[in-house]
């Protein structure tokens, strides 16, 4: 088979593909056996009909039909892969009438396709990327610290008025344009001043409110609270029972014995640094990884197929909608919530569905100046992995993903894996000068 390939518009190639007729000998003796066993006709079994007697029965016009649509889609696939290409159109195909089942079987398919990024080792090697500091600081370990004292932290009551950081024991009785608003009223609820449960304003006006104090604030409903109530002002009377003040352990080998495995304080602390630094050692690798990739997109330019784009667009406002279903909101809840409308989400989407398919394209790049290839052994390690995460059987997940075609999209992710791990491995790394962390002292009160 001989494929030409012509550039016709931007984006759009048109592939003439030749199939000798020795090539294709085997699908023509495949289009007679398929009519044959779908006919019959008297003195012949079904199966086992003659060709001469087929083309004089049915017609040989049928079996030219019947070969030419079982067997072009698969020549145009097959030249599809030798010439790499990636469409991402239906191709429209063109095929000789006068189609002589003795000559080469020649037609056209003019089909939009991905673009392609052409690299040189120089083009991404070397790169210069920051990779955030890993040190921990003294003060970053002092607020794990108070945050695991917050913990193991106890109320007492506290003869004082209200303040910040505090618990609070209140009823609340909400309404909205006259009627109460089950969801929000509370009876003897142990409230947590600061944590903006019903919203800023009384978390503002509780500070300084003695027990026995009443307080009337207004709060704008959120879509969370209801389709019904949202964008209504729920108006809250709220009596102040009691406060109780929180009171922290000190930071001492007691309370490592009580909040750990560890005999002291000094041990929790060691064991604290050594965790947070892993996982700054984490974090900052994915640092790396994005602000290489990065750094490498900056550089390319690249226009893109419009039908491409939308098509990655659409599927991200979609699944931003399946997660809105699956916390039981709708999709204008959800954006409500996080102050946008359906055209922010639009173009949010379409933002990042651009730097996604720039993304790819210079992964492939990459992977194609280096001959990066994936193997049966990788593939399957991914599918294994898969498999644990979802709880299914490796071999029935394999067969779900070789019939669904999504064995070559995993083998796709696993090749820009590599040329992602080849972008960070060449690269000139510099780390960060590293920059004090602001103290979070833990709030301790005292009764009285």
């Amino acid at each position: 088979m001989q494929t030409t390939v012509e550039t016709t518009e931007k984006h759009t190639v048109k592939l003439t593909i030749e199939v000798p007729a020795d090539e294709y000998a085997k699908d023509l003796d495949a289009a007679y056996r398929s009519i044959a066993n779908q006919v019959k006709i008297p003195g012949f079994r079904k199966g086992k009909i003659p060709k001469q007697i087929i083309d004089a029965q049915i017609g040989a016009d049928v079996v030219r039909d019947e070969f030419i649509q079982a067997a072009v889609p698969s020549y145009y696939r097959q030249a599809i892969s030798d010439e790499d290409l990636a469409p991402i159109s239906d191709p429209e195909i063109d095929l000789d009438e006068g189609f002589d089942v003795d000559k080469p079987l020649v037609f056209t398919a003019v089909v939009e396709v991905r673009p392609r990024l052409e690299f040189t080792p120089d083009d991404y090697r070397g790169l210069k990327v920051s990779r955030p500091p890993i040190e921990v600081s003294d003060q970053e370990i002092d607020d794990w610290v108070n945050r695991l004292r917050e913990r193991f932290a106890e109320l007492e009551p506290a003869a004082r008025p209200v303040q910040d950081g505090d618990f609070a024991t209140i009823d609340v009785l909400a309404t909205a344009e006259g009627e109460e608003i089950d969801g929000l009223s509370r009876t003897d609820y142990l409230y947590f001043v600061g944590s903006g449960e019903f919203g800023p304003n009384l978390d503002t006006e509780i500070v300084g409110t003695k027990p026995g104090g009443i307080l009337k604030v207004s709060e704008e409903i959120t879509a969370t609270a209801g389709e019904d109530l949202a964008g209504k002002t729920a108006d809250m009377t709220v009596l102040v029972k009691d406060v109780k003040a929180r009171i922290l352990p000190e930071p001492d080998d007691d309370f490592a014995k009580t909040a750990s495995e560890f005999d002291t304080i000094a041990q929790l602390r060691d064991d604290l640094r050594t965790r947070l630094g892993e996982l700054k050692e984490r974090e900052a690798e994915g640092v790396v990884r994005d602000r290489a990739l990065q750094a490498m997109i900056d550089k390319v330019v690249v226009e893109l197929p419009e039908s491409l784009v939308e098509d990655e667009t659409d599927h991200r406002v979609a699944h931003a909608k399946e997660r809105a279903e699956r916390a039981g909101l709708t999709v204008d809840q959800l954006l409500e919530a996080q102050g946008w409308d359906e055209a922010r989400l639009r173009e949010d989407s379409r933002d990042h569905a651009i730097r996604a398919i720039t993304s790819d394209l210079v992964l492939e790049g990459i992977a194609r100046a280096e001959d990066l290839e994936v193997t049966a052994d990788e593939i399957g390690a991914e599918i294994a992995q898969l498999a644990q995460a979802y709880d299914r059987d490796p071999k029935d997940l394999a067969k779900q993903l070789d019939r669904s075609g999504q064995i070559v999209t995993l083998a796709g992710d696993i090749i820009r894996g590599k040329a992602l791990d080849l972008l960070v491995e060449h690269a000139d790394i510099e780390t960060e000068a590293a920059t004090p962390a602001e103290p979070t002292p833990a709030k301790t009160e005292e009764t009285g």
